[in-house]
């Protein structure tokens, strides 16, 4: 059975840094594209990165560029989001999820609807 499972998340103080895991079990998570989201109270879910498949293209949301980076362990079947210089507006539930369509380049990467499987998800909390 396909699964994605999240951690990693904690409190952290303004300025700290946190590496999120996205473990996969039942699916090798190389062969497709993944896809970080995250959702703060009241708001609307929205993309935060994605690196896909094959030439490991990424992509990240104006917000987080140069502060959090998108990577793969294959061997660990594992996506990490390395998360440096947290503000307290990144304070979220940080979901991963998959795309199926292992030729997806990451077009509209940043929209739920390219994404076919997801996490739980985990809570990061900055505090100021």
């Amino acid at each position: 059975q396909l699964q994605l499972v999240e951690s990693g998340g904690g409190l952290v103080q303004s300025g700290g840094s946190l590496r999120l895991s996205c473990a996969g079990s039942g699916i090798t998570l190389n062969d497709y594209a993944i896809g970080w989201f995250r959702q703060a109270p009241g708001k609307e879910r929205e993309g935060v990165s994605c690196i896909t498949s094959g030439d490991g293209m990424t992509y990240y949301a104006d917000s987080v560029k140069g502060r959090f980076t998108i990577s793969r362990d294959n061997a660990k079947n594992t996506v990490y989001l390395q998360m440096n210089s947290l503000k307290p507006e990144d304070t979220a539930v940080y979901f991963c999820a998959l795309n199926v369509n292992r030729r997806y380049h990451g077009s509209d990467w940043y929209r739920e609807y390219e994404y076919d499987y997801w996490g739980q998800g985990t809570q990061v909390t900055v505090s100021s």
